[in-house]
């Protein structure tokens, strides 16, 4: 049996539910996308700033030589001559483009309102995939500062200054590339537990 939406009250008038105003799951709704977005933002420049350092770091590496002869001259010095540079090269690199897709997944998903995969999947594939990356980024930049060190007490840098500074740029990049990453990991991470608690990527 269905109820009346008018109720009698002990006094015996009618009681009337009381309406709830019209604009007020708009304004909630709005101000919630509103939220969403400004994260979204948020998220976007953290992995802008990620690549963009990535990628410095790996040109600089990459570019890293000093001396005009063949690699079998004793004055001539590769940055794939040592293998802790080599990883600091390799990990920039893969950290790069992978910033450089997640850049385009925030994009489409700021502009779109969706993720470019299934929900469920974007949202652990951010997730584990930072904290994979931000480990190798930061193993690589530790190797690489490590070495760097090595070079100055052999003193290598005294007659191949221009090879260890640009080293030494191209490691610091690299942290600062780390740093950002895990700027990113921390709101992926919060977007995990979001959709663990409520089902959906947002905080509601």
């Amino acid at each position: 049996m269905m109820r009346s939406p008018q109720e009698p009250n002990r006094n015996g008038g009618i009681r009337t539910p009381s309406p709830r105003p019209r604009n007020q799951s708009q304004f909630h709704s709005t101000v919630s996308v509103q939220k969403n977005q400004r994260f979204n933002i948020l998220i976007l420049i953290f992995r802008f700033a990620a690549f963009c350092f990535s990628l410095a770091s790996a040109i600089f590496m990459f570019a890293n030589s000093h001396g005009g002869g063949s690699d079998s001259d004793s004055d001539s010095l590769r940055w794939y001559h040592f293998d802790a540079f080599r990883f600091v090269a390799i990990a920039t690199g893969i950290v790069a483009l992978y910033s450089l897709f997640e850049i385009g997944a925030s994009v489409w998903e700021i502009s779109r309102g969706t993720t470019v995969l299934p929900e469920v999947v974007q949202v652990w594939f951010d997730f584990s995939h930072d904290q994979v990356f931000a480990y190798m980024l930061l193993s690589a930049d530790s190797a690489g500062t490590a070495l760097a060190r090595t070079l100055r007490d052999r003193d290598t840098c005294t007659a191949n200054n221009a090879f260890c500074v640009r080293s030494d740029i191209s490691v610091a990049l690299g942290f600062a590339g780390f740093m950002f990453l895990s700027f990113s990991s921390l709101l992926s991470g919060f977007r995990v537990v979001c959709f663990i608690l409520n089902g959906s990527r947002f905080h509601m």
